[in-house]
């Protein structure tokens, strides 16, 4: 009944979240139906196990997501994304337009601005683009999708992103774990997400299919309610406050836009090589610090003292851009509350599941995917991922469930738990991307697309794409070791 119980509730979970019903209240009661199928006490694993594993996430992670929402909405409020978004326009132009906005896109992730932000900025520029250059709307969401939610996300060395954060407390890793192979698997994504959509291009124009105009985007999806609490599960910035504060009537030039991004890169790198490594940090091991160490916390350490100065940087060069400040950071904060309580909801229940005595079947089942451990770990990351439409949550939910038992394995096969970090990431990134979705779903939405039109080109550059670049550094680690 246990192992009964568990596929019920993630059926329930992922039918009643698709059809818009708030996680903050499936997810315990998710776990309790979970509870009650193995004859466990049902207020026990609400108020000790749930509330326990949804409250250690909020520890870890909420400066991560309270910094990259506020990051996000001031560069969005003070033009700097749109200047990007402008100055990929100008030097690319409708000739290569698909080129531009995947690039428009990369730039900003890489450099800390939230997904929903890029999207919303990116869409008028994609429709301006494609509209000149006579291509097809239903290609927009998989160009934009490219740029923002793939190698950005999972795979280049020193993301700030979310994603490549939470593995760190478990691996005792930093965000650039396995540089070498991150940026092997970012190229791969890239190069074969352009190929696609490039020979798309093509292929629309040989059939005499150009760009029309489709009605309703940005303004009616950041006030949906159900486009919302998907949304608020799969990223850490809630739709709702994109509105909210006010924008910069003007723009600031290249220079000035793309500074604070550089800061985030390269503090986060100084602080990852020369600044923590110097330190003494032998008192973290004290009770009153939780008895932790450097090792296990570091790597967040560095992308918070990254966005903090990146966020101090671009309120000085963008004061007079940002008319009224305290709206703009007030939108940006109040933006990381939904999307951090909701995916922690999903930590709460993995932590539930986790807890049950059926779930020994699951983990053996995991840990006996012929392959090795790199392969049975892409998978575990993979499949719940997809159950939950988060990457977030399901890489949460994976690594707090078996990232110890994969240490063990790494100490005792040899596997350096970078390579191990690098592979759950990427693995998290890949069928996050299915139908139900809420990065998805609102993508299409912003764009004026469906997922009839759209879907198809995501899948290729969004899960495919991935696919090979998770598979190449399995191999190469494999064989190589991480680098």
């Amino acid at each position: 009944m246990g192992l009964f119980g568990i596929l019920l509730a993630l059926v329930l979970l992922i039918w009643l979240a698709y059809r818009g019903w708030s996680i903050l209240l499936l997810a315990p009661a998710a776990a309790m139906v979970t509870a009650a199928a193995a004859g466990e006490p049902l207020l026990a694993h609400w108020t000790q196990t749930f509330m326990g594993g949804a409250a250690g996430f909020v520890a870890q992670f909420f400066p991560l997501f309270l910094l990259g929402a506020l990051f996000g909405k001031l560069m969005a409020d003070s033009g700097s994304v749109t200047a990007i978004a402008n100055v990929m326009t100008r030097k690319l132009g409708a000739k290569r337009a698909i080129l531009a906005v995947v690039l428009a896109g990369g730039i900003v992730t890489y450099g800390g601005v939230s997904l929903f932000v890029a999207f919303f900025v990116l869409a008028p520029m994609a429709h301006a683009l494609f509209k000149a250059a006579g291509i097809p709307v239903r290609l927009m969401p998989a160009a934009i999708l490219l740029g923002t939610s793939t190698f950005t996300m999972t795979a280049l060395p020193g993301t700030p992103a979310v994603q490549n954060a939470i593995p760190m407390p478990f691996f005792s890793t930093t965000p650039f774990a396995a540089p070498g192979l991150g940026i092997i698997a970012s190229a791969i994504m890239l190069s074969f997400g352009l190929w696609w959509l490039t020979r798309a291009e093509a292929s629309a124009r040989r059939a005499g299919e150009g760009y029309v105009a489709p009605g309703g985007m940005e303004a009616d999806v950041s006030e949906d309610v159900v486009v919302r609490e998907r949304a608020t599960v799969s990223r850490e910035f809630d739709p709702a406050e994109i509105h909210h504060g006010q924008r910069s009537e003007d723009t600031p030039s290249t220079l000035v836009a793309g500074i604070p991004l550089a800061v985030v890169i390269l503090v986060n790198l100084l602080m990852t090589l020369v600044v923590l490594p110097r330190m003494d940090t032998a008192w973290l091991a004290e009770a009153r610090w939780g008895g932790t160490s450097l090792a296990a916390v570091g790597g967040v350490w560095s992308v918070i003292t990254a966005l903090l100065a990146a966020i101090a940087v671009l309120v000085a060069l963008n004061y007079r851009r940002l008319p009224s400040l305290r709206d703009t950071m007030d939108a940006g904060v109040n933006a990381s509350a939904l999307p951090l309580l909701s995916v922690a909801s999903l930590v709460g229940f993995g932590a539930v599941v986790a807890s049950l005595p059926s779930f020994a079947l699951v983990r053996d089942w995991v840990l006996s995917i012929e392959g090795g451990p790199l392969v049975s770990l892409a998978v575990a990351t993979n499949v719940l991922a997809a159950l939950t439409g988060s990457a977030s949550g399901g890489l949460t939910i994976a690594l707090q469930s078996l990232a110890s038992t994969y240490m063990e394995l790494a100490q005792t096969l040899g596997i350096d738990p970078a390579l191990m970090h690098r592979v759950s990431v990427i693995g998290a990134g890949t069928l996050d991307s299915l139908p139900h979705n809420g990065a998805v779903v609102t993508l299409l939405a912003v764009c004026g697309s469906t997922h009839r039109e759209g879907y198809m080109n995501i899948v290729v550059v969004g899960i495919v794409g991935p696919i090979i670049g998770l598979a190449a550094v399995i191999a190469l680690g494999g064989a190589l070791g991480s680098f």
